[in-house]
């Protein structure tokens, strides 16, 4: 039991400013989270035994009962660590198939847990920030209260389990799935390495049920040509086929890459990366003007306005800043294309967000921590990341449209026309 006394010495001072009161505060989160984990438990152990209640042996004895507890064990959680002792059940029932005992499995602590999944989903995300594997042990163990379960063995362990998975996923077969949406970016990494910094060339696409999902991760060179070509080729190879709509900033790269390896899918500029560059070839002080007007372009509600609003910011800025509309204007198809999509999924595909959100924390880092790093390491944790953003996207809005999209469905600024051969044509002159 838990028992809070204050000490006499502190005498009036607010219990803030206690250098023992963060202390009192992680112990008492802590308590409660092994309270409820308990309860927790023994409420999962109570259900599975009530759910065989009926089944008894020839002397009408229950065959699945409780028997006492498992030893404690310390698990590591995202309120600290916590030792647990887990209900142990007495399963006499026989597999009538392999003629084995049955066993419990508990859904919320599996007997090999020493971690929780959120504990483990922080060690890719350290390592990108720059912070070697040998410092894992001491950092969480100051910040969770303990270091069991993370010694460098375990830390080693995980990261080659990852390297494994990682090297799975890519050699997996792309036949079965239908992208028809792709975002694609690189993205640069600080990460301890002997020469370069580590380049990520990565690539995520909406199926035709609208869940966006991983399809590639690889290393580049400086987001070359051949190195998206490279991972084209590699995508093609196991089955992909060419999206209807591509996603991507305006490195020329990539672009050439996939004019190559998949000449008949269009290609839309990213919003936010084009508005970055443009703003850069302008003075401060026309930026937040500059930033309002290119708000109207690709805020515009039909691609008629769009087209204005290109006309009036050339108008406005074209004489003093040539070289930043020309960013604009030389790519209008591109950062236009959208339009000609559902107007749902308009808010998707003018940005490469999904991309950019994933390595927001750890794009721009700048700190270089010593040590020898590893490419393979570093792709390994990059695909941990991204493994466990991947579970909390969510499908693009208007999921149903992806296939019509996927199908060749017509769409005018936004719109389905479901017979576009008969729309009036233009009156001759």
């Amino acid at each position: 039991m838990l028992t809070v006394v204050p000490d006499p010495a502190d005498g009036d001072r607010p219990v803030a400013d206690s250098p023992a009161s963060s202390s009192l505060i992680d112990e008492i989160v802590r308590e409660g989270a092994r309270r409820m984990l308990a309860e927790a438990l023994k409420a999962e152990v109570d259900a599975y035994i009530a759910q065989f209640a009926d089944q008894r042996d020839e002397a009408g004895r229950r065959l699945v009962v409780r028997n006492g507890y498992h030893a404690s064990r310390e698990v590591l959680t995202a309120a600290g660590a916590i030792e647990v002792k887990a209900p142990r059940i007495n399963d006499k029932r026989v597999d009538e198939v392999t003629g084995e005992r049955k066993h419990f499995a508990s859904a919320i602590l599996p007997p090999w847990a020493r971690k929780t999944p959120k504990v483990t989903e922080v060690l890719p995300l350290l390592y990108l920030h720059g912070l070697s594997s040998g410092d894992f042990v001491p950092a969480l163990g100051q910040f969770l209260g303990s270091a069991a379960g993370l010694s460098a063995p375990v830390i080693t362990k995980l990261t080659e389990q990852w390297k494994a998975e990682q090297r799975t996923f890519a050699d997996r077969d792309l036949s079965a799935v239908d992208y028809v949406y792709l975002w694609a970016d690189g993205v640069h990494v600080n990460i301890r390495l002997e020469e370069h910094r580590l380049c990520l060339l990565v690539m995520i696409g909406v199926r035709a049920d609208g869940r966006k999902e991983l399809i590639a991760l690889t290393d580049g060179y400086r987001e070359s040509t051949e190195s998206w070509a490279d991972l084209l080729r590699d995508c093609k190879r196991r089955g992909m086929r060419a999206p209807v709509l591509a996603v991507g900033d305006g490195a020329l790269g990539f672009w050439a890459a996939l004019g190559e390896v998949f000449p008949q899918a269009r290609a839309q500029r990213c919003w936010f990366h084009k508005i970055a560059n443009v703003l850069g070839a302008m003075p401060k002080s026309a930026q937040p003007g500059a930033k309002k007007a290119l708000a109207e372009i690709w805020n515009a509600e039909d691609k008629d306005h769009a087209l204005a609003a290109v006309k009036a910011f050339q108008s406005a800025y074209g004489a003093k800043y040539g070289k930043a509309v020309g960013k604009v204007v030389d790519d209008v198809d591109e950062l236009l294309a959208f339009y000609d999509f559902p107007a749902e999924h308009w808010v998707h595909l003018r940005t490469t967000n999904p991309i950019e959100s994933t390595f927001a924390t750890v794009r721009h880092r700048t700190k270089v921590t010593k040590g020898p790093g590893s490419r393979a390491a570093g792709l390994a944790m990059a695909f941990k990341l991204i493994e466990a953003a991947q579970a909390r996207w969510r499908a693009v809005n208007a999921p149903h449209l992806v296939a019509l999209v996927r199908a060749g469905a017509t769409f005018i600024n936004g719109k389905l026309v479901e017979r576009p051969d008969d729309q009036p044509s233009p009156a001759a002159a």
